[in-house]
């Protein structure tokens, strides 16, 4: 699909990789901010020049210590619909799969792993490094010529019909002996191919596969083997009259050695079947013990999660008896803002809510609700500050709406310049009525101060990663 801008660097213009959010709002790859930040002293956000060159501040510098992982846009391009642009692939997905399938795509171009300097479709590798690869050399164990892989082969053939491979202790070996000494490649298809086997994986899932799938080689050997013992009878029967008894009895000594191979096949099968019946029925076992772990660990879990839920309701119930105010003037102290900020940029916790506090003992219950990167016509410039009025337990006997005047403060630390703003109620809105749910919509303060001027040094609204809110309420 065609990405939209929010998925663009806003330096190569290309899908954002790891992408990272700047306090001026714009993103970037972690590798494109890096390099900006390496090359330029005091680089300033492109962007920002682009859209309103005189609204630059000092948000628009550009630092790798202040830019925020945008979690959420990246959860977001792993999940764009892609497609493989390579001639022939008709494969298609999501972003996040794609980096796999760039490593499997059967249609792209690879070198030779052997160094002959060719490039070849991945898919093709196989018959590249069988008939064209000048650098795949094989040796023959028993002639111990140097050969190519189709030469090996055939060399191969020549040595098991003169009798080099025959072993009567063990002919199941020679077979295995011979289809093993064929080399893997890095990505090519089982070595049990040449007799049916259809399976194809990277070098280590091909170990895997011929250790697990022995049973299998073998009854697809035997199935060869007696294709090959047929053909012989045939030809044998065909020639008959033509053949010299010394050739008819080499085939004879073959069928002979085949006819061995079949039976120690069978053997090796039964005894296989053995053991994957003994797995099976030694994993169904295990499966049940499992379970029976399982239900303890739930049942273990359950009584946590109760515990938990008891403890965080007596944390939350002494936090409230510590901080409740009863003379409507309270003092919010904020810690971790750095992190908060940063929580609140990507998404992850937009906002945060303060203890309740009163306007008297049996006043109104009322909190404050922050946006340290801002909401609505603030988001990504300004702080924003709201009023919630609350349900408390003494409503019934209060006058609606709330009418006090609130006034909020954000307290200079080095006492020079206190951020100030006041307003009173809109007793038509919705916020100040009685409320009939837990919290009625906050109101306040969208642009309440600007984030440059929180975080600028000139200022102590923000010291040891720490601030001060303060609500009065008249």
């Amino acid at each position: 699909d065609v990405p939209d801008q929010k998925y663009l660097c806003s330096n190569c213009n290309n899908i954002l990789k790891k992408a990272l959010q700047t306090l001026c709002g714009h993103r970037y790859c972690s590798a494109c901010l890096s390099w900006i930040v390496r090359n330029n002293k005091n680089a300033i956000c492109q962007k920002c020049k682009e859209e309103d060159p005189s609204t630059l501040s000092e948000g628009s510098l550009l630092a790798e210590e202040r830019a925020f992982g945008d979690a959420a846009i990246n959860k977001e391009i792993s999940e764009l619909k892609v497609h493989c642009v390579t001639l022939g692939c008709s494969w298609s997905g999501i972003m996040k799969n794609f980096e796999e399938h760039q490593s499997l795509c059967e249609y792209a171009l690879i070198p030779c792993h052997t160094g002959c300097g060719h490039m070849v479709m991945r898919k093709k590798l196989a018959d590249h490094l069988e008939n064209g690869c000048v650098n795949n050399v094989t040796t023959c164990q028993k002639c111990k010529r140097s050969l190519s892989s189709s030469e090996y082969q055939v060399r191969t053939f020549l040595c098991l019909k003169r009798g080099l491979y025959v072993n009567e202790n063990n002919p199941f070996q020679l077979v295995f002996d011979y289809f093993r000494s064929t080399p893997l490649t890095n990505k090519d298809g089982c070595r049990f191919s040449e007799v049916g086997c259809s399976f194809k994986g990277s070098k280590e899932k091909i170990k895997e596969h011929e250790k697990s799938a022995v049973g299998a080689h073998m009854l697809l050997l035997l199935q060869h083997i007696k294709q090959l013992k047929a053909s012989l009878c045939t030809a044998a029967k065909a020639a008959n009259g033509s053949i010299p008894s010394s050739e008819l009895n080499v085939n004879e000594n073959k069928l002979h050695v085949f006819e061995n191979i079949v039976a120690v096949l069978n053997k090796e099968v039964e005894t296989s079947n053995l053991e994957i019946t003994a797995f099976r029925r030694q994993s169904e076992l295990d499966q049940n013990i499992i379970r029976g772990l399982e239900l303890k660990i739930a049942e273990l879990h359950r009584c946590l999660t109760q515990k938990d839920a008891g403890l965080s309701s007596l944390h939350k119930s002494l936090l409230f008896s510590e901080q409740a105010s009863y003379d409507g003037v309270f003092l919010w102290k904020i810690t971790d803002v750095g992190r908060k900020l940063q929580d609140s940029v990507t998404g992850r916790t937009v906002s945060l809510y303060s203890p309740a506090f009163y306007t008297a003992k049996y006043g109104y219950k009322v909190c404050l609700r922050v946006y340290l990167n801002g909401d609505g016509t603030g988001k990504g410039t300004h702080m924003s500050l709201f009023f919630v009025v609350m349900r408390g337990d003494y409503d019934a006997l209060l006058p609606w709406p709330f009418r006090h005047k609130v006034t909020f403060m954000l307290l200079d630390q080095n006492n020079r310049e206190h951020i100030i703003d006041a307003f009173r109620p809109d007793l038509t809105s919705a916020s100040f009525q009685r409320p009939v749910n837990d919290m009625n919509v906050a109101s306040g303060c969208p642009m309440f101060l600007p984030l440059s001027k929180l975080q600028s040094p000139k200022y102590a609204y923000v010291k040891e990663d720490t601030l001060f809110l303060k609500c009065i309420i008249e």
